[in-house]
């Protein structure tokens, strides 16, 4: 089969979506005020940043990079901060423009989150500080709101 042949067959079976690794890309931990920070009252307040980007590797193939970093506190002082970059590389198929942008803004990092969650609540254990369990993230609303941001800046101001 030539690879216009291909293509065609692949747009014949309509969209196609596959997983084909999930790896941990990036990973950080650190507890500056060890060991310290352990004799003292646990009043911790959490802080979650989390990011998504991705890139189109060959072909229809795709990475998805999950980034969330956590910066705990105990009063004023940093406890610790965990970072993960949990990755993953998706095969897709036959979307549309639209499509493609929501299954790689908000379907793929869904995917990606339970890696990622888990991983950061090892990662904390082992240092040695109670679980963290992050509660689940809405990528869908969080796409939603990226794309009204977008929308916004890209329409001409009215004065």
């Amino acid at each position: 089969m030539t690879d216009q042949q291909n293509t065609e067959a692949a747009e014949a079976q309509g969209p196609q979506f596959s997983l084909q690794r999930i790896y941990v890309r990036d990973l950080s931990f650190e507890a500056p005020k060890s060991p310290a920070i352990f004799r003292q009252e646990w009043t911790p307040s959490v802080g979650l940043d989390l990011n998504t980007r991705q890139k189109q590797l060959e072909g229809d193939f795709h990475e998805v990079v999950l980034t969330l970093s956590v910066t705990v506190k105990n009063g004023e002082e940093v406890a610790f901060i965990a970072e993960v970059q949990q990755a993953g590389i998706f095969l897709i198929q036959g979307l549309d423009e639209a499509s493609m942008s929501h299954t790689l803004g908000a379907f793929c990092p869904n995917i990606l989150f339970p890696y990622a969650r888990e991983t950061l609540d090892s990662l904390v254990t082992r240092g040695s500080f109670p679980a963290l369990m992050l509660a689940p993230v809405n990528f869908d609303a969080l796409y939603a709101q990226e794309l009204q941001r977008m929308q916004q800046e890209a329409a001409p101001t009215v004065q």
